[in-house]
């Protein structure tokens, strides 16, 4: 049996994506959490498209978008009057194939991704934690402490996924800086009936009050997050029937029965590195923030697959071992970017200055069901809010601009309605794409001689309302970024882009174009 190459500690949904990515490109490994199985709670609810779009490429997405519900509108109340209702089925059309939000919860999550880590033949190891691990050029060598029982063990790479109080962040003496929002929240897993218990994301706009309704698993099952409101400040032990008046009064909903409850304060934080070495932090273990937009596993997620491939790639000799440091470059750019933009987003929403009353009570209800009816405002929004216009422009990966598609861009969506240009990334590989009729000379032969795949696509409208430039070449990342872009199909520039990154992909391949109408 091939050794364990990556030691993945934590196995939440970060730490399991991260081991199924890795097993789907060959690469054994070994997950282990210190819980006594899979969590219990509901905790992480939303599922966004570039999630589902990774899941895609590992032929999982079907099962998470039937086990999950769509989320079909935006209902907006106050003091238990509907004010506003903002529909959001299928508001981001056209620029994924996923073009919804999801509420998924993170139990029901964890329970298929660990099924599908054992359909491969990987178990993950409870009541397994990671005691302590050193480093050197060679590899990681680990202990592993189970049932009181120590078992020493060396690994290429170690991967912590361990949350935001991560063994292997504090092993590696990264800091963790940021701070904790002053309001105490609630949270709740509830069967309910009531005005707002629907389809859709609920939403109280009171100038004092802050609360949403979401569904959950189903006809009757919901998720309720809010501020603790200020009669019950201060106080101990506060149970869900403290809040029941408080509920009534905000959508007059009726909860027959709680299936979890808790309280808690709300963290921004940024590690001040996700990469030392052979030891790279992910999700909680790297970045936490505020509930806003529902990010937070999703961008757990979007770490693991793009630290994956590239230890998949560096350890299958595809890449030299320097492309592991655009981990970090490209992914804590993000994180600090999405603590900002939450934390802004999470202050307008909660504040209670005339900034945050006018926000709440006149801009939300009065001009977001007027202005979502253009479609630009629609693409906008669900791009912000998807994660599909996550870009890595300033990553070492990253040259060219063809189009409006820049390097670092994630590969513009185009559905050609018997398929799209999304499907040969299930390849899990780098490719190649060219979006015209007309190939360069010495195009086919420089790839085919490189290992890569070059898929042409024939031209269509869509292509260019998409940002594509007819006749030009894409090199795609494993991941569905673009690495290269080429207005002219310079295979030049292409061959000095790949010599400059040590990128080599094997043999010759036999069939190097494929033609989808």
């Amino acid at each position: 049996m091939a050794r364990h190459q990556v030691l993945i500690t934590g196995a939440g949904p970060t730490g399991l994506a991260m081991a199924l990515f890795l097993t789907r490109q060959g690469i054994p490994v070994r997950i282990v959490d210190k819980a006594k199985g899979p969590g219990l709670e509901s905790r992480a609810i939303v599922v966004h498209a570039r999630t589902l779009e990774f899941y895609r490429q590992i032929g999982i997405a079907d099962e998470v978008v039937a086990a999950g519900v769509k989320v079909q509108r935006l209902r907006m109340w106050e003091e238990g009057r509907n004010v506003a209702d903002v529909p959001l089925s299928n508001f981001g059309e056209d620029l994924s194939p996923y073009p919804f939000i999801l509420s998924f919860t993170q139990d029901d999550h964890e329970r298929l991704l660990i099924r599908k880590l054992a359909e491969i033949g990987v178990s993950v190891e409870f009541e397994t934690e990671l005691a302590s691990f050193t480093q050197d050029e060679s590899g990681v060598s680990a202990v592993l402490r189970r049932g009181g029982q120590d078992e020493a063990c060396t690994f290429d790479y170690l991967c912590g996924c361990d949350g935001s109080h991560s063994v292997v962040r504090q092993g590696l003496g990264l800091g963790f800086q940021g701070g904790t929002y002053d309001q105490t929240f609630f949270v709740a897993d509830v069967y309910a009936s009531g005005p707002p218990t629907d389809d859709g994301l609920n939403m109280c706009l009171n100038v004092k009050d802050f609360c949403i309704v979401l569904p959950i698993r189903g006809t009757g099952r919901y998720r309720l997050i809010g501020i603790i409101p200020d009669d019950l400040k201060g106080r101990e032990g506060i149970v869900f029937d403290d809040l029941r008046p408080f509920l009534t009064r905000l959508f007059d909903i009726e909860v027959s029965s709680v299936n979890w409850f808790s309280i808690y304060r709300v963290h921004h934080r940024v590690a001040e590195g996700f990469l030392r070495g052979r030891v790279a932090i992910s999700g909680d273990a790297g970045h936490v923030h505020s509930p806003a937009g529902g990010q937070g596993m999703n961008t757990g997620i979007g770490d693991a697959v793009n630290l994956s491939w590239k230890i998949a790639d560096v350890l299958k000799g595809k890449a030299p071992p320097s492309i592991l440091e655009t981990y970090e470059t490209e992914r804590i750019t993000f994180a600090k970017s999405l603590v900002s933009s939450t934390d802004r987003m999470f202050r307008a929403m909660i504040n209670r200055d005339l900034r945050g009353r006018v926000f709440r009570t006149f801009l939300l209800p009065t001009i977001a069901p007027q202005a979502f009816r253009f479609t630009a405002i629609r693409r906008t929004l669900f791009k912000q809010v998807s994660q599909v216009r996550i870009s890595y422009h300033g990553s070492a990966l990253s040259s060219g601009v063809a189009g409006d598609v820049q390097a670092g861009d994630r590969l513009p969506y185009v559905d050609f309605g018997t398929g799209d240009n999304f499907e040969p990334l299930q390849s899990l590989d780098w490719q190649l794409h060219l979006y015209g009729d007309e190939e360069g000379p010495g195009l086919q032969a420089s790839a085919a001689a490189r290992g890569l795949v070059l898929h042409v696509f024939a031209w269509t409208d869509a292509m260019e309302k998409a940002g594509l430039r007819r006749n030009a070449i894409y090199l795609v990342r494993p991941d569905g970024h673009v690495a290269f872009a080429s207005p002219m199909q310079d295979v030049e520039a292409l061959e000095i882009y790949l010599s400059s990154q040590g990128l080599t992909f094997g043999a010759p391949v036999q069939t190097a174009r494929t033609v989808q109408a």
